[in-house]
């Protein structure tokens, strides 16, 4: 993951945006590497942030897709445990999906959101906002350490 680094805003756009999709890895290492390494700590949120949601997206719409092959291979999330947030989601809505960026069930989170076919702006608006608290805390986090 640190190779991300390497390639400065374009590999934490990049970690970022295969975190919410199909790799199972946390971008917050590469964010911290970066902001450590001396990068602008906003510039990293804002990048991170627009990759983390593409990537958020993109799941979304594979759920949209409503392929439970594509789901089961590419996310490894059974059809059970999209059942699962059916309930939540009827609850709160399309708005749920704020919590998109919790770790292990994020993906799941927009991937069902897709799936019960969540209007796609406020699954947009919600998810944007989520990621983009996710990295202002996890930069404060860092500064902290610093």
């Amino acid at each position: 993951m640190i190779e991300f680094a390497d390639w400065g805003y374009y590999g934490l756009f990049l970690a970022s945006f295969l975190a919410a999709t199909v790799v199972p890895f946390s971008s917050e290492v590469v964010f911290s590497a970066m902001v450590f390494s001396g990068l602008n700590a906003w510039k990293c949120v804002l990048v991170a942030t627009a990759g983390n949601w593409l990537g958020g997206m993109t799941s979304y719409y594979i759920g949209r897709l409503g392929k439970l092959e594509w789901i089961e291979r590419f996310f490894r999330i059974k059809k059970e445990k999209i059942d699962r947030f059916l309930v939540k989601f009827q609850r709160f809505g399309d708005w749920f999906v704020f919590f998109s960026f919790v770790p292990f069930i994020g993906d799941v989170i927009a991937v069902a959101a897709g799936f019960f076919r969540g209007r796609w702006w406020v699954v947009a608006i919600a998810m944007l906002l989520g990621k983009f608290v996710r990295y202002v805390v996890w930069m404060y986090v860092n500064d902290f350490i610093l």
